[in-house]
């Protein structure tokens, strides 16, 4: 197991991975944000779906995904049409306009990967990818942990009766 100080500096690195997410954020088209290229992405991958699975893998609340879906379904990049078990759900599916987005979000994604990890060899890219797929696999489904017992307080001892007063302090 390693050692707290490795743990405290992986702590670190990952609190930076944010600038590297807002940088390739940066490289979205103004139309298409990062909430948008997540939906477009998980439906690529996991295909057709009711929006309540797609909160799920999004892993944020539902109204928070109702407007990522409002989003790219007024820019004609998913369908969203009555689920035949239950009309009152939608099932989301992308369109062609969507997978032509998808496309340009990839082009954009791999022209910036390659020119900020242009000075790194194929070996340390790859070596990258299976750590960090090795990371993702170990967080599973990134449920919660079990809660863990707030620590006791300390106790504060209580005043004897000659110790206790009713008169305000001066």
């Amino acid at each position: 197991m390693a050692a707290r100080r490795q743990y405290e500096e992986l702590a670190r690195q990952l609190s930076a991975i944010g600038a590297v997410k807002r940088g390739l954020g940066r490289v979205l088209p103004h139309e298409c944000p990062a909430g948008s290229a997540a939906v477009l992405t998980l439906l690529d991958r996991h295909g057709e779906m009711r929006m309540s699975r797609l909160a799920e893998l999004l892993a944020i609340d539902m109204s928070v995904t109702s407007r990522h879906v409002a989003h790219v379904a007024e820019r004609g990049w998913i369908d969203r049409s009555p689920d035949p078990a239950d009309k009152r759900s939608r099932i989301l599916r992308l369109t062609p306009a969507g997978r032509d987005m998808l496309a340009e979000l990839s082009e954009r994604y791999m022209s910036a990967l390659a020119h900020y990890l242009a000075d790194w060899s194929d070996d340390e890219v790859d070596q990258l990818n299976t750590l960090l797929g090795r990371l993702r696999d170990s967080f599973g489904d990134c449920r919660p942990l079990p809660a863990v017992p707030a620590p006791k307080p300390k106790s504060v001892p209580t005043p004897t009766p000659t110790e206790r007063t009713t008169r305000t302090p001066v």
